[in-house]
């Protein structure tokens, strides 16, 4: 089926596929050409491929009130905006002297101040501003500079000409996405990108790696880098990871890290590694809640006084979310002149800054033609647009400007030029503002991303452009005259590489979330597996069922944090199981498997990845035979994760803790499955037996071994003491005793770490059993089963207790820090 491009531009705007004849323009042509060569059969085939791939790489975009929450799908079109190259060029040197001009308004509002003392600058704008850090005053900052990271949000007016509407230097986002952007679109439409020759983006990243490595205090060949994130929660959180990943950092939350004589140090399981440079990814106010808010938990006490002493370099430097004001636009050209001796090469949109009494004259008189604006960050007061207000409105907006005159901009509303989207049948005009980015390259100078990120609006008659709002995005293609020079990050061949085998450095919360990634994984499968044999059994009117089933039923609910026990009831049991919202309901489990799994983007492989989200896609199920399938297809994933890190992770501390967490788990689960099962006796333990035995997966062993025939004594020897059974309580207690031996507080020392006592003393015990003994009935009970596996369920609670305090919490001695 043919792709029909009957598109039709909008009247009176500037699109950037056809000119105003209607003709395609000349850099457009190998992508028109290419989209009716495929057809829409094949664009459609191939787009959903591309949609998949952004599924299964975890692609997402947080907009605050959707239901889908972290799990909202990146929203990326298949057709890219194209720019010719010398198009690209006047940008490129626009925006790097807009770079620099940023750069020294900086330096002088936390330096000398000449702007202020000379009028070009009103002192409201600053001193009013609330990221104006006074305790930033006087930084000193490596080669000087506070910006290495720029971007700018980008408008085409009708005549064809670029303006700035906004100006990015505080954590500028987006970079990622574009990157993932380019990976998605130009797989999918390959023909396309090849003859286009679109500029590659890697040696833009490629530059900023080396712009952060060359900030690091210590004259250092390879200082530590570490991502500044706000968390899993942040609406950008996919970007973090996925930059950590790609230019090789540590990704860090607040908490990993601590100063200490004011010096930052990385939390790990080793001890306190430095950081040499933050790439901080943290609102200003939210960095440091000693000197800055104190009511983050986002931030590091004392990473101002660390920085103030230059044993650590912040990009971009602390307080650099100044210069976002859209109310400095309007001051711009004065500010080029009077710092660089040039006129400002690149327009910003026309600004009005209510504050002062001229301005604030037209704004009255032209509020119809107007967006009003913050002058500051207010997540209180969304941009108003003049034309949309009665009369009525219009004067208490007015009466509120009128109120605090400083706080309110006034900018003219952009026509924005359109570019083609489509709709899945028809290509269609949508609204754009391209944001692109430019990186710090010494000596002054600024390297531009070849391409960007271009968002559009949701419909063809809305200039909202805004991914919070629902928007997408596009690849944005430079079309170069040649072909481009192939770029990597990898080093040049033949540059010596240092060995290692290194693993101490593993942050403390990575660790902490790998060692309860593995706990909620065998939580889950535990949970499924005794669940499985329960629906098996639950409309089974039989004799056998009849005493099994208890039993299970007393399984499932000790598993599940001793909830009262189940009922003999197909509904109440479909419900625990996949509507219960409690603790450690199956449901909640699989959902922190994700939280967990989300939170470790940066450490799993994609497969891994992949494996652990699709535990999340779990249809509603009607009756106990629907139930089972779902099981079954549950832990088919869950042991699809097993293997996983079993054959693929390197033997790190990082898989020691995810394996000592499913070992924790695993022995508690196994205990509790005994001690339902065996603990009380029974005339016909039969049934009890074989349902415990298939619950543990050791059915097939059993009577390969014995023939068949049930016994206790035999039953609890497979799932209780024998080491060489995967399921068996021994072999969890063998596993945690080797990992325990080789922790960084443990290996070497002469005297046993408190972790090093219990695990050896509960394997002992175990090890030191007596099968014949355990199994005999007093009183109608096993009495000492009952105490040998209370105490071994003791042991693994206190072992998990003692590994998070010696490890996982790393709580430091305190130290007393200065406030300003």
């Amino acid at each position: 089926m043919t792709l029909q491009l009957d598109y039709e531009a909008l009247p009176g705007l500037h699109d950037e596929m056809q000119e105003p004849a209607g003709k395609t323009r000349a850099h457009w042509e190998p992508v028109v050409r290419s989209l009716q060569e495929l057809g829409a059969g094949e664009l459609a085939r191939r787009w959903e491929l591309g949609q998949r791939l952004i599924h299964e790489n975890g692609v997402t975009y947080n907009v605050y009130g959707d239901p889908r929450g972290m799990d909202r799908p990146w929203e990326l079109d298949p057709i890219p905006l194209v720019l010719a190259q010398a198009e690209w060029e006047q940008l490129r040197a626009a925006l790097a002297q807009r770079a620099r001009l940023l750069d020294a308004i900086l330096g002088d509002l936390y330096g000398p101040q000449r702007l202020l003392r000379d009028g070009l600058l009103p002192p409201a704008l600053v001193f009013a501003h609330p990221t104006y850090l006074r305790p930033c005053h006087g930084l000193k900052l490596p080669q000087a500079s506070w910006l290495q990271l720029y971007a700018a949000d980008l408008a085409r007016a009708p005549t064809g000409q670029w303006w700035v509407l906004a100006d990015r230097t505080q954590a500028p986002s987006g970079a990622g996405y574009a990157l993932e952007n380019r990976i998605v679109v130009s797989r999918m439409l390959s023909e396309a990108f090849r003859e286009s020759r679109v500029e590659r983006l890697a040696g833009f990243f490629r530059r900023l790696r080396d712009t952060l490595r060359s900030l690091a205090p210590r004259q250092r060949d390879d200082p530590h880098i570490a991502l500044l994130t706000p968390g899993p929660y942040n609406e950008t959180y996919f970007e973090h990871a996925y930059l950590a990943r790609y230019l090789g950092l540590t990704l860090v939350e607040g908490g990993d890290l601590t100063v200490r004589d004011r010096m930052l140090y990385l939390k790990t399981l080793g001890g306190l590694q430095r950081v040499d440079v933050l790439l901080r990814r943290v609102d200003d106010l939210f960095c440091d809640p000693l000197s800055l808010r104190s009511d983050s938990s986002l931030g590091v006490a004392g990473l101002v006084h660390a920085a103030r002493a230059g044993n650590v370099a912040v990009a971009n430097a602390l307080g650099s979310g100044l210069v976002e004001t859209p109310a400095l636009l309007a001051f711009l050209p004065g500010l080029c002149r009077a710092l660089l001796g040039e006129e400002l090469s690149l327009p910003s949109v026309a600004t009005w800054w209510c504050g002062q009494s001229d301005a604030l004259e037209y704004v009255e008189s032209h509020l119809t033609e107007l967006v009003i604006k913050p002058a500051f960050p207010s997540p209180r007061m969304e941009p108003v647009f003049g034309a949309r207000l009665s009369k009525s409105e219009r004067e208490a907006l007015l009466a509120r400007v009128h109120a605090c005159p400083h706080a309110f901009v006034a900018q003219e509303q952009v026509a924005l030029s359109t570019t083609p989207i489509w709709d899945g049948e028809n290509v269609q005009p949508r609204h754009l503002v391209l944001r692109a980015f430019a990186t710090s390259a010494g000596q002054g100078g600024w390297e531009l991303m070849p391409g960007g990120l271009t968002r559009i609006s949701t419909a063809r008659d809305s200039l909202v452009v805004s991914m919070q709002r629902g928007g997408g995005s596009k690849d944005t293609w430079i079309s170069c005259e040649r072909p481009p020079a192939p770029i990597t990050l990898l080093r040049a061949a033949g540059a010596p590489i240092e060995l290692t085998r290194a693993g101490a450095e593993l942050p403390s919360r990575v660790a902490d979330n790998l060692f309860w990634l593995g706990r909620y994984v065998e939580r889950a499968e535990g949970t499924a597996r005794i669940a499985r044999e329960v629906l098996v059994r639950v409309n089974d009117e039989g004799a056998e069922a009849a005493v099994a089933l208890p039993a299970l039923l007393e399984a499932l609910s000790r598993h599940a944090g001793g909830a009262e026990t189940l009922r003999r009831d197909e509904r109440t049991l479909l419900a625990f199981l996949f509507e219960d919202e409690s603790p450690r309901s199956l449901r909640t489990t699989l959902r922190m498997v994700h939280q967990l799994a989300s939170s470790l983007r940066d450490q799993l492989s994609l497969d891994t990845w992949r494996v652990l989200a699709e535990l999340q896609s779990q249809a509603p199920v009607r009756g106990a035979g629907a139930a089972r399938h779902q099981l079954n297809g549950t832990m088919m994933r869950l042991a699809a994760w097993s293997g996983l890190s079993m054959e693929s992770m390197t033997r790190s501390l990082g898989w020691r803790f995810a394996d000592m967490g499913r070992r924790i788990e695993r022995g508690a689960w196994t205990s509790i499955l005994i001690s339902a099962c065996l603990v009380q006796a029974h005339e016909d333990e039969a049934p009890r037996l074989e349902a415990m035995l298939q619950a543990a997966e050791s059915a097939i062993t059993y009577r390969r071994r014995y023939r068949g025939e049930l016994q206790a004594a035999p039953a609890l020897d497979l799932l209780l003491t024998d080491e060489t059974n995967p399921r068996a309580l021994a072999f969890q207690l063998v596993a945690l005793e080797e990992h325990v031996a080789e922790l960084p507080s443990v290996r070497g020392h002469v005297e046993r770490a408190p972790e090093a006592r219990i695990a050896l003393s509960a394997l002992a015990r175990v090890r030191l059993a007596d099968v014949a003994e355990l199994c005999r009935v007093e009183d109608g009970k096993r009495l000492r089963l009952e105490e040998l596996l209370a105490r071994t369920q003791g042991d693994l609670r206190a072992l998990s207790d003692v590994l998070t305090r010696a490890y996982l919490s790393h709580a430091g001695e305190s130290r007393r820090v200065e406030r300003f």
